[in-house]
């Protein structure tokens, strides 16, 4: 599974059968925006397309794990999302098992588990709360910093 491939069973649930996924999706992502303008979503079969222009590589991840991180959505599509900065991050994306903490991924991506904080504040926007992280949702995780 690559960054753009997600566990569609898995996620938040952010709409019913009544509502618009694709709205719903951006709500959002722009209630957390992390850099995005002009942002788009479309939803169709589980995919979900973003457009709009990412501030930096960060944004750009960012809004594709939020997307993605949704229940119902097995792929998000960011071929119309241009990136402003090219400037590259070193950074490394995971899969929630059952069972990890962020402490725990931290002690094994970065060495020391208090370096938790680097991996929450890298993905606060994808999770709200650092106890409340769940199987199958994708985060990214700073090496290097």
């Amino acid at each position: 599974m690559g960054l753009f491939d997600f566990a569609s069973n898995l996620g938040k649930k952010l709409f019913g059968s009544n509502e618009d996924p694709a709205e719903e999706i951006q709500k959002h992502i722009e209630s957390d925006n992390p850099g995005i303008e002009g942002l788009s979503v479309t939803v169709e079969d589980g995919v979900a397309s973003v457009s709009g222009s990412a501030k930096d590589q960060a944004a750009f991840e960012k809004a594709i794990l939020m997307a993605g991180n949704v229940q119902g959505i097995k792929e998000v599509k960011a071929d119309s999302l241009q990136l402003m900065d090219n400037t590259a991050l070193n950074v490394e994306y995971y899969t929630i098992q059952a069972g990890d903490s962020l402490w725990a991924i931290a002690q094994k991506h970065l060495g020391n588990g208090n370096d938790y904080t680097k991996i929450f504040e890298a993905n606060k926007e994808v999770i709200k709360d650092p106890d409340l992280i769940y199987p199958g949702q994708k985060i990214r995780i700073p090496v290097g910093e």
